[in-house]
């Protein structure tokens, strides 16, 4: 088994993972937020994908990923090639697309035994840990600040040759205002050291409003914490996304989970709303980008072959992180069997007063 990502050095960006076939019309461009964030996470096209090319799927951090200063067409083009060019350097390809040559050895893992039944009682003990530790509600003029650790295995595709590897490990920082139109991103390699602006309008010169994919902490204080009703709202505002509705309903979950700040019902909600979607189950063992190891609550990808964990601390229950592994045979040959996707660790989730401020710092 290869290093864990933790011991790499964090000396390059995580971008992206492209689905390997992206139809005209998939991408929901703001044109000045095209620097800190794509709308709606590759949302996919009616039209069908390629013969031979089912989707993959999108990386949780992709709505907030600062590419670079392109137009939207032009991004849309680089996007829908898989070519990302960054400084001079060109990469090619479907996995994560870092912008420098990822050159790391391939990540793989264990996989931990599936419990198809455990999910139902786990996410209920999980939801019931929730309920005890409520996040402090974010105030007027306050921010939600988010920090988390990173890695992923790139699939490139260069002259008619495939290749693996792997992007290291880096930290991300995000600041947003309650209301979603305020923010800061840092994240190594990809914002310059003192980070980027996440504020700004898109072609319209209108500031975007926040969506299930894009949710502000006011918009996600408007959804329905009944779990029945959270899950018809979920599967209906995703129709037609992803690698069908269940998955993308999980996926959808799992994204709100990783980085977004859910009040303390709606974050009971979601674990609860969970695991009603049809195919979830428990895993005994997982873990995440720093080495923290848990239980899971995961979902298989029928399609990609690949399995997203949500991964919690085995006695506080406290979401860690999330990772996705090749699980199942890749549907292109490509990406062997405990091949790491993705995997993130969510280090702290807090509220500060002000745009750049860190937890315990004085505002």
């Amino acid at each position: 088994m290869n290093a864990h990502p933790s011991e790499w050095e964090e000396t390059a960006r995580l971008l992206p993972r492209v689905e390997r076939d992206l139809p005209a019309g998939r991408h929901q461009l703001h044109k000045e937020r095209l620097m800190t964030r794509i709308h709606e996470d590759l949302a996919p096209s009616p039209e069908p994908h390629a013969a031979g090319r089912p989707a993959r799927r999108r990386n949780p951090f992709l709505r907030r990923m600062v590419l670079v200063p392109l137009t939207a067409g032009v991004l849309a083009g680089a996007l829908a090639t898989g070519l990302f060019v960054f400084g001079g350097a060109e990469s090619t390809g479907t996995g994560d697309g870092s912008g420098t040559s990822a050159s790391g050895p391939v990540l793989t893992t264990r996989l931990g035994t599936a419990d198809p039944e455990g999910a139902a009682r786990l996410l209920d003990t999980v939801s019931l840990a929730a309920a005890e530790s409520p996040a402090a509600p974010v105030g007027d003029g306050q921010y939600v600040y988010i920090e988390s650790k990173s890695a992923g295995t790139n699939v490139r595709h260069v002259h008619g040759t495939t290749s693996l590897a792997s992007s290291p490990l880096h930290r991300r920082q995000v600041w947003e205002s309650r209301d979603g139109k305020d923010g800061w991103l840092i994240e190594p390699g990809t914002t310059g050291p003192e980070g980027m602006t996440l504020a700004g309008t898109d072609e319209h010169g209108s500031v975007p409003g926040p969506t299930l994919n894009v949710p502000s902490y006011d918009y996600l204080t408007t959804l329905p914490t009944d779990p029945d009703v959270l899950l018809a709202k979920i599967y209906k505002e995703t129709k037609g996304m992803g690698n069908g509705p269940d998955q993308e309903a999980f996926t959808t979950i799992g994204d709100l989970l990783g980085e977004s700040y859910p009040p303390a019902e709606l974050t009971t909600a979601l674990y609860k709303a969970a695991a009603k979607i049809p195919g979830v189950f428990a895993v005994d063992d997982a873990v995440d980008a720093t080495g923290r190891h848990g239980v899971a609550v995961a979902r298989l990808d029928e399609t990609s072959g690949e399995r997203t964990e949500w991964i919690f601390d085995r006695k506080t229950h406290v979401f860690l992180g999330q990772r996705t592994v090749q699980a199942e045979r890749d549907p292109d040959g490509v990406v062997p069997r405990a091949t790491v996707v993705f995997t993130n660790a969510v280090l702290t989730r807090s509220v500060v007063d002000d745009l750049k401020q860190l937890p315990g710092a004085a505002g």
